[in-house]
């Protein structure tokens, strides 16, 4: 079976930013697609980095749209929980990290 190939809208005025925002994404996707993970902590609040952009990419590709991935944001919010999970995130988390919780909703989902 033959792979699109991984297309990003970036929209940055600043040219650097514009190649780091690329190269973050492309390689997150990259390595959910080699490494095969059991699990993907995918922070939402990276500078110059659309988490929810790069759970979509994640999630079209066949080899790795089961992997669970739990996303990690400061915003602790409804709206930004369903923009998460809507985007393909089994669990969301909110920063600081209780990390009994983090434990506890890992363990669920390697499970």
């Amino acid at each position: 079976m033959a792979h699109r190939k991984t297309l990003f809208l970036l929209v940055e005025d600043f040219e650097d930013s514009r190649f780091m925002m690329r190269r973050l994404l492309e390689m997150a996707v990259t390595m959910a697609l080699k490494e095969k993970p059991q699990l993907i902590l995918m922070d939402l609040s990276l500078p110059k980095l659309d988490g929810l952009a790069a759970t979509r990419k994640i999630r079209e590709h066949r080899a790795s749209a089961k992997i669970p991935i739990v996303a990690v944001s400061a915003h602790d919010s409804p709206q930004s929980r369903n923009e998460a999970l809507a985007a393909g995130c089994n669990e969301y988390v909110t920063k600081p990290i209780d990390f009994e919780h983090l434990n506890s909703v890992v363990t669920r989902l390697l499970h």
